[in-house]
């Protein structure tokens, strides 16, 4: 055979090392002035850099709707939505006008502004229930910070429950909230913060068959705060789809489950919406599919469309609460900004008026349905599922062990992807769909179809040698 070299090990049956094997028809893309400018910047780039960005070397000149160009010219379908973030896709001319009115009036300041009263009270008008207060942040681990500091205000306690897989940011306050190996070596964490199994039914820790298992999740939790708090259990925070994990969706029952056992113990239900809100899952909040009302709701992400914006939601009766509620107690130095607010204001405009979260509902369900038709053709795919364009699936050895295909195997795919103009997230065998809330049917087509390239040549050239 002729190709590159395919070093392969860890896995619990070796991998043959050293394979070599046939390259695809796909040409390599040409892209030197990607190369040159990306590896200008590198020496001062610090380490740490998201791996998508090193993995791919784009280099990016513009973007129009579902479409991102490098500055050679290439052009790729985007599946990513910078990650849930471009909602509106890309130079979005609503957005571009809007911001740039407001870049020539002004932008700093903690003043109120037109845009902002707007945002604000159209907020109040989509958010479920009494929630109707917010407070703007800049990212998405400030605003579930200062959920947190506001569910301590108002509960008088000091403890949280999240969940394995979970994640919702990197700083301090929080780390210790993450359900991974990533906050290892970075402690001491923070105090009071507790973990439980999230209803990752594809992967059940207990290997209990759903809904055989009577959600013993839910048992678990319970157990949990019993015999690992201090009694002191102010809020459980919970991703109504987990999405960093996989973009995993629970069963019907978890949140109502997790919102008895909240009351049940006097805390706060926290719905990390970042990810799942601004009809990313085909409603306007992801914590609608269940029919759960939480008490306050963290949001950012696609509510931005690209700006730098978050924040958080509750009712008058908690936000009111102290010391969250004291002048300065809970505000920041970029939350609300001028430009923040107007990019939050047009994006939920848009996003209303263009009818995007059923845009988001229907071509979500063609698309999960096209991949759904990729599994039948694939073994090596498992997991397929998802609400609106929020989307997971993953590459499996087996898909009766699910043992997962390796990062080696991955990044071919990834790499397999990119040449033939798809970017997504398929640099891990956990695949994470996610691409604008525009999406065409067509454009969903073209997405699968690339997919549908990249898997035949998987299967064909590298599935003999696992």
């Amino acid at each position: 055979m002729t190709g590159r070299a395919f070093p392969v090990a860890g896995t619990k049956r070796p991998w043959r090392l050293s394979v070599m094997f046939k390259p695809s028809s796909a040409p390599e893309l040409h892209r030197p002035r990607s190369l040159e400018i990306f590896a200008r910047e590198q020496p001062y780039l610090s380490p740490g850099f998201q791996n998508v960005a090193l993995l791919s070397k784009l280099v990016l000149e513009r973007g129009d709707g579902c479409y991102l160009t490098d500055v050679d010219g290439n052009r790729f379908l985007d599946f990513m939505a910078g990650i849930c973030v471009c909602s509106l896709g890309y130079s979005h001319p609503a957005y571009v006008a809007a911001l740039t009115e407001q870049l020539n009036k002004i932008t700093v300041g903690s003043f109120c502004t037109p845009n902002r009263a707007k945002f604000l009270a159209r907020m109040a008008e989509i958010a479920p229930g009494p929630l109707s207060q917010t407070m703007l942040y800049s990212g998405g681990a400030e605003a579930v910070e200062a959920a947190i500091r506001l569910a301590k205000s108002y509960t008088g306690k000091f403890e949280v429950l999240a969940f394995w897989g979970g994640f919702h940011g990197k700083t301090g306050g929080v780390l210790g909230l993450m359900g991974s190996t990533f906050k290892q070596h970075w402690g001491p964490l923070h105090p009071g913060l507790h973990l439980a199994p999230y209803a990752y039914c594809e992967r059940c820790p207990f290997k209990l068959p759903y809904p055989a298992c009577g959600l013993h999740c839910l048992d678990f939790a319970r157990e949990v705060i019993r015999l690992n708090t201090a009694g002191e259990l102010a809020a459980i925070l919970v991703e109504p789809v987990q999405g960093t994990a996989g973009n995993i969706v629970p069963p019907p029952e978890f949140l109502p489950g997790l919102a008895q056992i909240a009351k049940d113990h006097g805390a706060l239900l926290i719905a990390d919406e970042m990810i799942t809100g601004f009809g990313r899952t085909g409603l306007m909040f992801g914590c609608s599919h269940f029919g759960v009302l939480p008490d306050i709701m963290t949001i950012g992400k696609g509510m931005g469309s690209g700006f730098p914006v978050s924040g958080l939601i509750s009712s008058p009766a908690i936000m009111r609460a102290e010391p969250y509620s004291k002048p300065s107690a809970a505000s920041s130095s970029y939350g609300g900004n001028p430009l923040a607010a107007t990019a939050a204001w047009i994006t939920l405009e848009t996003i209303l008026k263009e009818k995007l979260v059923e845009n988001s509902a229907r071509v979500g369900a063609y698309l999960l349905q096209r991949l759904l038709n990729l599994r039948e053709k694939y073994p090596f795919i498992g997991r397929v599922q998802g609400l609106g364009l929020l989307i997971g699936l993953e590459f499996v050895k087996d898909r009766k062990t699910k043992e997962l295909l390796p990062g080696q195997v991955m990044e071919i795919v990834f790499q397999e992807s990119l040449k033939r103009g798809l970017l997504a997230m398929n640099y891990t065998a956990q695949f994470r769909i996610n691409p604008p809330l525009v999406l065409t049917e067509a454009q969903a087509e073209e997405g699968v179809g690339i997919l549908d390239e990249v898997c035949a040549y998987i299967d064909r050239e590298v599935r003999p040698y696992w």
